[in-house]
């Protein structure tokens, strides 16, 4: 008997357009995972890329040294090479495209890139990641990328001498802050509190760092400068009182927020703002949609969890799309599936539908 997964496309009749089995939307750590496990059940899944942030927040860090099977640590945009590669060996076809729009109310679900292209699918995987969080005060967005950076991979070599400050407490702030100590000729890291959230490696390599000077109890309410940084106001959050901090640029890392604005009244969320899904599964509130990855996890938010939940939207995937064969899929098409895995299979159960 042949399942309803084990031919790649069906025809949308009413439209006479090629439906997919799943589109992957994301091609971080959990995208590209969910990819590997799809194309392996052959699916051949499309994956959703982007156009310019292909690859995820990874393609942003330096040195990954807590994903499994690297005991040297591995550069975190080496790291997505591989598992796009991983992906491209079994079948997955990847699209540097952006989604623009998401049809998902129907059994078929539709996508509408920023090319204008669409493609149908049966099934969803959204693993859309998350962004960097914004301060949200007086000159961050007049003053991005001049001087306001969100990414030190990407602009730590321009600060070479320079004097810049990291705002944040947790391992992402002092990830940046000892990597910008390459360049700069000293680092403030400005934090809220007068303890970090940074995990204890990531700390002592901070306070061991001659370069690095700790700003404790203090938040930036603005970012001073005309056409460039020129520095920072500092409130105390302890006695409220103000002070200026002379810098040549500054970089934010205080965490991320998922990037759910496709979904906002389609899917169900979260109180934290991330895709609801139904207990350690991907099922989001919508059948044939499912998430994985940053966007509904609130707590941990690393790559191997990312990864993990990735498997688990491909198998749910693809006891979805079981379970849509077992209830009847549309007969597939003999002219489409011409040697694709299962083709005489499908046609021979072609034939017996024809004939009944």
């Amino acid at each position: 008997m042949v399942r309803g997964y084990d031919v790649l496309k069906h025809t949308n009749h009413a439209k006479g357009a090629l439906v997919r089995q799943v589109i992957i939307i994301g091609s971080g750590p959990a995208g590209y995972t969910a990819a590997i496990y799809a194309a392996r059940a052959n699916l051949n899944p499309l994956v959703v890329a982007s156009s310019v942030e292909a690859g995820g927040e990874l393609m942003n860090t330096t040195d990954v040294e807590n994903f499994p099977g690297f005991p040297e640590g591995i550069q975190g945009p080496d790291l997505m090479t591989k598992m796009q590669e991983q992906a491209e060996r079994f079948g997955a076809e990847v699209l540097y495209d952006d989604v623009v729009d998401l049809d998902v109310a129907g059994p078929v679900k539709k996508i509408t890139l920023g090319s204008g292209g669409t493609h149908e699918a049966d099934s969803i995987v959204f693993a859309t990641g998350s962004a960097p969080r914004k301060i949200g005060i007086d000159g961050e967005a007049r003053l991005s990328g001049r001087g306001v950076s969100y990414c030190a991979t990407c602009d730590g070599f321009f600060f070479r001498e320079k004097v810049i400050a990291v705002v944040g407490g947790g391992d992402s702030a002092m990830e940046e802050a000892t990597f910008l100590t390459k360049f700069a000729s000293k680092v403030y890291i400005i934090h809220r509190r007068d303890e970090l959230r940074a995990s204890k490696i990531m700390q002592d390599r901070a306070f061991k760092n001659d370069k690095i000077e700790f700003v404790w109890n203090s938040a930036v309410v603005d970012i001073i400068g005309d056409d460039a940084v020129t520095g920072v106001v500092l409130e105390s959050t302890v006695d409220g009182t103000r002070s200026e901090l002379a810098l040549d640029g500054v970089f934010v890392a205080i965490g991320n927020d998922p990037r759910t604005h496709l979904v906002h009244g389609k899917l169900d969320l979260t109180p934290e703002g991330t895709v609801w899904v139904d207990g350690r599964s991907s099922r989001t509130s919508l059948p044939g949609v499912f998430a994985a990855g940053d966007v509904i996890d609130p707590t941990y938010r690393q790559a191997v969890t990312a990864a993990g939940s990735g498997t688990v939207a491909a198998l749910d995937v693809e006891h979805y799309l079981a379970a849509l064969g077992e209830a009847g899929a549309p007969a597939p098409d003999v002219a489409e599936i011409d040697g694709l895995p299962g083709a005489d299979e499908a046609r021979a159960e072609t034939a017996k539908v024809n004939a009944a």
